[in-house]
């Protein structure tokens, strides 16, 4: 945002965007829709090393994709479910939602530092994941504002 009702798009979504892809993944490991909350409440007993799911940085672009993530998380299933072993959900949800907050936190600050920005507005669905809100509490290079959600208490910075 540059001034009042002034905005510059710098990026967006190449394919699924992060909340699609939190619903896509909690169906493919058998959690509750809307995806976002069942990751998360299902990473809370993961461990988020686990897996070493890729990241899609798109670099010199401020782009997002996550397609290729996702569909790392489905050929790491069918990997295990072939060698007939019960699929770690924990670890793998911990997982995919360390990957997703890794991109989405790791791109946002970068662009706040090469465009000087004073403060950074996290907004929308995927906002009230609490490793997201954690990553951003966790910085202090920037002035974080997070609306108030019903299923995620704001963590002071």
């Amino acid at each position: 945002m540059t001034d009042h009702l002034q905005y510059q798009r710098l990026g967006g979504t190449l394919d699924d965007a992060a909340g699609e892809a939190f619903d896509k993944v909690a169906r493919l490991l058998g959690l509750g829709y809307p995806g976002g909350p069942s990751i998360q409440k299902s990473a809370e007993s993961g461990n988020p090393r686990a897996f070493d799911l890729p990241r899609a940085w798109l670099d010199d672009t401020w782009n997002f994709s996550f397609s290729g993530l996702k569909t790392a998380v489905l050929r790491e299933v069918r990997r295990i479910q072939e060698r007939s072993r019960p699929v770690p959900v924990p670890d793998m949800a911990a997982s995919f939602q360390a990957a997703v907050v890794d991109v989405l936190a790791g791109k946002t600050l970068r662009a706040a530092e090469s465009f000087k920005a004073k403060d950074i507005l996290v907004a929308g669905g995927v906002s009230a994941n609490n490793a997201l809100r954690q990553a951003f509490a966790g910085q202090k290079r920037f002035p974080v504002h997070i609306p108030r959600s019903p299923c995620a208490p704001i963590t002071p910075p």
